[in-house]
């Protein structure tokens, strides 16, 4: 049996690791900005499928910008947490090695 023997970590170059940081957050909106699409995309088609009657709720209401904004809210902000929370996966599994 062999005795436990430390693991070599690996060391990232400065260089490399700069190219990282100004990747990292681009990366980051891409992936926010594509949650925020999706979010909208799916709020649009339920209104306009009229799936729940909310495009009939919103259109009948008295302020359908307001109405409008309520509904699309929250799928912009769980799209928006999604597609960063996904953008991130890469970087957690490098920080795990």
């Amino acid at each position: 049996m062999k005795a436990m023997e430390p693991q070599a970590q690996s060391r990232t170059m400065p260089e490399a690791a700069s190219r990282n940081h100004r990747a990292m957050p681009r990366h980051l909106l891409m992936s926010a900005l594509s949650g925020l699409l999706a979010g909208a995309v799916a709020a649009g088609v339920l209104m306009m499928l009229d799936i729940g009657s909310i495009g009939t709720l919103v259109a009948r209401s008295t302020d359908p910008l307001l109405a409008t904004a309520t509904v699309l809210a929250p799928f912009v902000l769980t799209g928006v947490a999604a597609g960063a929370a996904i953008g991130l996966l890469p970087y957690l599994r490098k920080l795990r090695r």
